[in-house]
């Protein structure tokens, strides 16, 4: 009788430590901070501007072309980019061990089961205890995980001078995101596992339809509910370039009357843009570094980009193969954990796989199969972009404007990669190969 009202404590205890661990890391991160910031790499080297003349003066053939474009990359810029994309690669690894560290700490001790255990005791009722264990377990990721996080979204983007967040600010978002994940994660564990509970043998099926209306849901709550907790949007004042993003958007029938700002250099120097929406929604966001950084032309050709991902259905498309890779994904696991739970059962303090304690086993399955199956979701993501970019191409009819952004972006990708790499790594075409497609469009259309 004695062991009982210890063993109840033992999550609380595990909460204390957890909040305790939080705030030594912050405390050194708080220290290292004006040194980090001291040491921030500043701005990438500038790439050399040109005129119309020199555009003019270009070679017809695309190759020839391409390269000449390539050719006043700096070579420090260049060094610069691939030392960033490169890093990406350990990266990946990192965060594969570090996300299986969260599901073995859990897991260790049958201290995943002493929680669910916790939490039933504490809500009484099973699908609310699956939303409180969900809710933990994004809270105690996010506290193990939290020193990468520091190094790759802050300290690794201060050193390359894309970051322009003190620590601060950046830390006070990852609150905020803290507190989605946890509310997100509470509702999908608690409806995850009703569905595996009645479902029984074919809950895997049901799972995976799951995953997919969650991430539908999530496009259309995303933009509306969520992106506005970090960033404001506000309407692009008239003038030539609202003209010109909305003229193209109505050309291809993309039902749209605003164009909107996003004060995106509060986070990042990064030029971005979107056009998101589904079931007949459509909204078309550029930010700030966009307008600031970029000519028109280079603002009608990444415009044209996002528009082409609007008008080929690539949501619609991307919502299809995430069904099919969900089943995939959710039918390996559900062999994976019969396995493990039969072999690993009795030291993990469950066997049954709808039971919220196997959790940490399931996530554990999914990040080794996601990291497994990296070069092909890079492959359908990168085949989209290349449609899209072809897309943007015809509409925009700015070969120069693509390529002048594309030399941009070598700021944080490898300009100039293996073929392997661009396979396995990257989830947008290298510099080279978007250059080459703009330059053998004006090829193939004599534009000068």
């Amino acid at each position: 009788m004695t062991g009982r009202p210890h063993a109840a404590r033992r999550p609380a205890l595990w909460l204390r430590w957890s909040a305790c661990l939080l705030l030594v890391w912050l405390s050194i991160a708080g220290a290292a901070a004006p040194a980090i910031a001291q040491s921030a790499g500043g701005a990438p080297p500038a790439i050399a501007p040109v005129d119309d003349a020199w555009r003019q003066a270009l070679p017809r053939d695309a190759e020839a072309a391409t390269q000449a474009y390539l050719d006043r990359l700096p070579a420090a810029a260049v060094a610069r980019a691939n030392a960033y994309f490169e890093g990406g690669y350990c990266l990946l690894l990192w965060n594969l061990l570090a996300g299986l560290a969260v599901s073995a700490l859990l897991l260790a001790r049958r201290r995943s089961a002493r929680i669910a255990a916790w939490c039933l005791r504490v809500a009484r009722l099973r699908m609310p205890a699956d939303a409180a264990y969900g809710a933990l377990f994004a809270l105690f990721s996010f506290v193990v995980t939290l020193p990468l996080s520091i190094y790759q979204g802050w300290f690794r983007e201060r050193q390359y001078g894309m970051a322009t967040q003190d620590f601060g600010a950046w830390f006070g978002e990852q609150l905020i995101a803290l507190a989605v994940s946890m509310v997100m994660l509470a509702i999908a564990v608690a409806l995850l596992y009703a569905l595996l509970r009645r479902a029984g043998p074919q809950g895997w099926v049901w799972a995976s339809a799951l995953a997919t209306a969650m991430l539908a849901l999530l496009m259309l709550a995303g933009p509306v509910m969520i992106d506005p907790l970090f960033n404001r949007y506000t309407p692009l004042p008239a003038g030539p370039v609202k003209d010109a993003v909305l003229a193209m958007a109505h050309a291809d029938g993309v039902p749209v009357d605003q164009v909107y700002v996003v004060d995106a250099s509060r986070q990042t120097a990064r030029v971005s843009a979107n056009v998101s929406g589904l079931l007949g929604t459509a909204a078309v966001r550029l930010n700030d570094n966009l307008l600031r950084r970029c000519s028109l032309a280079e603002i009608r050709a990444v415009m044209g980009h996002e528009l082409g991902h609007y008008v080929m259905n690539h949501l619609y498309k991307m919502l299809a193969f995430t069904a099919l890779l969900a089943l995939l994904f959710f039918g390996s696991a559900q062999w994976a954990l019969q396995y493990l739970l039969a072999r690993h059962g009795a030291q993990l303090g469950t066997s049954r796989s709808d039971d919220v304690a196997s959790f940490p086993l399931l996530v554990g399955v999914f990040l080794v199969l996601g990291f497994l199956a990296t070069p092909i979701q890079n492959t359908l993501i990168r085949s989209q972009e290349i449609e899209a970019d072809r897309f943007g191409l015809n509409l925009a009819r700015e070969p120069h404007g693509a390529a002048e952004l594309d030399l941009k972006l070598t700021e944080y990708r490898k300009p100039d990669p293996a073929a392997w790499e661009e396979f396995v790594f990257y989830d947008h075409p290298s510099t080279r190969f978007r250059i080459h497609d703009a330059m053998r469009w004006r090829e193939a259309m004599g534009t000068p």
